[in-house]
């Protein structure tokens, strides 16, 4: 499909023929008629307000080019793309209209309404380039990545995009598969973050992985390793910045008091959790609570400062790591103390 020419989202509405006003055909009625039988023209001053047509019960009726009429035009156009192929996707199966129309849309009022995100220091991701967002993990579920992405789309004032890297596992469900590959995450491995990051795309990666999703709530809100250091290394080659982000209120969506390790094993799962809802209550037990988050982006730390052979030298990867994780931890201690309520 990267062949396939992309029609603009308004394209049908850019063709429309715009309806005379009710004034302008009467001025035109007007100039019509004999020079005698016009009426005298009055001095110039503020126009009259035009009254709107009434449908039925006195409500004003719907005139074109409205909301709903804006929105189911370009809700037809948008679904004639899809039947037809005119719709692009990149190299790692990122289909950028089908996340802006689409899975933004099903996602913002989670984020909007059910946890009500905070969203802070959003500005420190630059308005250009490349850059590696780097974040703690929680929750049980990956929903934390899901909020973080959501963020940067609506938030951001340039109005960048997040590609996520993601763990093999996510690659290798059904459906989940599909969904992640047109929403713009691709495996977490080096090549293919260093690829996008030269491209000039945002990547965001939580290197704590299983570990830091998967901990037990007693350890809630506590950084665990951060690997050996990858995505630093990473960033180093490409020549862009590391942004800290550290998010607040994931922890406590799933509650996590214990692991079923056999039933894990069993089912190829890294762990299954076991939570105050989870399976006690079935499938109403996979509810999230509905914490209230903070994402708070973190001031850049360069690398362009450093030569490329730098990557190598494994004493500066383990300062840039630990420098990345002091201030991640630093900053959810503050945002802690800040909160009032988990759920307030």
């Amino acid at each position: 499909m990267a062949d396939a020419k992309v029609i603009p989202f308004d394209d049908d509405r850019s063709r429309a023929r715009r309806r005379p006003s009710r004034a302008e055909g009467e001025a035109a009625a007007v100039r019509a008629l004999p020079a005698p039988l016009r009426a005298p023209s009055r001095p110039a001053g503020p126009p009259e307000p035009e009254e709107a047509p009434e449908a039925g019960d006195g409500a004003p009726a719907a005139r074109p080019g409205s909301g709903w009429e804006r929105r189911l035009a370009s809700g037809l156009a948008f679904l004639r793309r899809r039947v037809t192929g005119e719709y692009e996707v990149d190299e790692f199966g990122y289909d950028e209209e089908l996340t802006d129309q689409v899975l933004m849309s099903l996602l913002r009022p989670v984020f909007e309404k059910y946890f009500r995100v905070e969203v802070k220091g959003v500005e420190n991701i630059p308005a250009e380039g490349g850059a590696l967002v780097v974040a703690n993990h929680s929750g049980t579920l990956p929903l934390d990545g899901l909020m973080m992405q959501v963020a940067v789309h609506d938030h951001h004032p340039a109005g960048r995009h997040l590609r996520l890297l993601a763990a093999d596992l996510v690659f290798v469900l059904p459906v989940v598969n599909e969904l992640a590959r047109k929403a713009g995450h691709t495996l977490a491995c080096a090549e293919d973050a260093e690829r996008l990051l030269r491209a000039g795309e945002i990547v965001g990666v939580m290197p704590e992985g299983f570990k830091g999703i998967g901990k037990p709530f007693g350890e809630r809100y506590k950084l665990q390793r951060f690997g050996r250091g990858g995505f630093v290394s990473t960033a180093l080659r490409a020549g862009v910045p590391i942004v800290p982000c550290s998010i607040v209120g994931a922890e406590e969506i799933y509650p996590m008091i214990g692991n079923a390790r056999t039933l894990a094993r069993l089912l190829g799962f890294p762990y299954f959790p076991l939570t105050p809802t989870f399976p006690w209550l079935g499938p109403l037990g996979m509810l999230p609570l509905p914490t209230k988050w903070t994402i708070q982006f973190g001031e850049p730390i360069e690398t362009g400062d450093h030569p490329p052979e730098a990557a190598e030298d494994p004493m500066l990867m383990f300062n840039l790591t630990d420098q990345v994780r002091e201030q991640i931890q630093h900053t959810l201690y503050k945002l802690l103390v800040q909160r009032r309520s988990v759920f307030f």
